[in-house]
């Protein structure tokens, strides 16, 4: 028996829905081994155009994956350089460097993640219960092409690359709402949701993060980009609108912030959070681990609700780290569980992976007085790859780009 058009996109996009949204390393390394055969010329070739809901099969769609670390940027890279060779392998590689890049740029520029949080916090104030704001939250705005990406964005958690810079350029300058606001959106819905990505994304869409050069949605583009979606924008883009202006002054890049390391000689409790999901592969001794605690910590994200499908991700992430150690999990709620928790199994110092510029990073500032009251350090544990790639974030991309090589030389990351 046949099956009709629509009952075949219904089940593609409901395996692909499966495939690509359980919340375990081995759904990654799965997701990889299918990935890597694609991630040369095919990848080369089809990664700007947006093919629709449930048929992003020229992309990798490891993001979820990589954002939480269930599976790194060092194994991505080996496994695709491995297989296509530096040269046909270099898009896709480049793509796992950007990443990298904001993720450093970030870290360097710390205020720049918190004037975020005060524009949104104020946007949000000024614009609540506006119809604009709904109706381009919603996908009822009346310009087909943004609104079916606010539909696959909610629904899915998930957006193409080139769906998102157009979405953010129609955001901005076609709607005129405020960009902090938009990067909040995408940060409360994105399966892979990244503070420094999501954030220096927008900032470059909207012409501040390289100031005075912006990136303009167009129809010609949208158009050549995009199938089995509507293209339409009813003629209604501002495709002559100038760059966003900001008076700030963030001043030079400042060094990778200070931190405790890890000391395997004192009794230890770990903390698992979102920001990274593979404990084995941080480089520590983990038989010096007396405890691990998963921090819940997803709607720090924004002031708003952050999307139940995000949650759901998170927390499966963190319970698929913690089983693989083998060690019964605490839920870690609040600075107070946390203290009381780390005391009370006997530990001198609570570790994690380096925690960078973001919700998870204040939820722990805000926790230093009552670790400090209570006689317990935070170590943490930065990444080799971190530590090679983001120092390099002191200017544009070309110089990280430019650095490529030496960085994986540096990592053994050869043909």
């Amino acid at each position: 028996m046949r099956r009709s058009p629509a009952l075949a996109a219904f089940l593609h996009r409901s395996i692909y829905a499966v495939m690509h949204n359980t919340p375990t390393r081995a759904a990654a390394l799965a997701r990889l081994v299918d990935f890597v055969p694609h991630a040369g010329m095919r990848y080369a070739h089809g990664r700007n155009t947006d093919n629709g809901p449930g048929n992003h099969t020229d992309v990798s769609t490891l993001s979820p994956y990589i954002r939480r670390r269930l599976i790194t940027e060092h194994e991505v890279v080996k496994a695709v350089f491995a297989a296509h060779g530096s040269e046909i392998a270099e898009k896709f590689v480049q793509e796992v460097f950007w990443r990298s890049y904001f993720k450093g740029w970030l870290e360097k520029r710390p205020s720049v993640w918190e004037d975020y949080k005060h524009q949104r916090d104020k946007a949000l104030t000024s614009i609540a219960g506006h119809p604009a704001l709904a109706a381009a939250e919603e996908g009822r705005t009346g310009i087909p092409a943004f609104d079916s990406w606010a539909r696959e964005l909610v629904e899915t958690g998930y957006l193409h690359n080139h769906a998102r810079m157009w979405f953010a350029s129609i955001w901005i300058f076609t709607l005129r709402l405020p960009w902090a606001v938009g990067a909040d959106f995408f940060l409360r819905h994105l399966l892979d949701g990244d503070p420094a990505s999501n954030i220096l994304s927008w900032r470059w869409v909207a012409g501040l993060h390289t100031r005075g050069k912006h990136y303009l949605a167009r129809q010609w583009n949208i158009d050549k980009f995009t199938r089995n979606r509507p293209s339409d924008t009813n003629g209604r883009l501002n495709e002559e609108a100038l760059p966003i202006e900001e008076i700030f002054d963030y001043g030079p890049a400042l060094p990778i912030r200070s931190y405790t390391p890890f000391d395997p000689s004192r009794p230890a409790a770990l903390l698992l959070t979102e920001e990274d999901c593979h404990p084995e592969s941080l480089g520590i001794d983990l038989s010096a681990i007396k405890a691990i605690g998963i921090l819940r910590a997803t709607d720090t994200r924004s002031p708003r609700p952050v999307a139940h499908h995000v949650q759901s991700f998170d927390e499966g992430a963190l319970a698929d780290a913690a089983l693989s150690l083998g060690m019964k999990a605490t839920q870690i709620e609040s600075p107070a569980s946390l203290t009381k928790w780390a005391s009370d199994i006997g530990a001198s110092q609570i570790t994690t992976a380096f925690v960078p510029r973001g919700p998870i990073h204040d939820w722990l500032t805000d926790a230093y007085p009552s670790l400090e009251s209570a006689g317990l350090e935070l170590t943490e544990t930065l990444r080799k790859w971190d530590a090679e790639t983001w120092p390099r974030a002191t200017a544009g991309f070309f110089k990280m780009k430019k650095a490529i090589p030496s960085v994986l030389n540096t990592l053994n990351i050869n043909e």
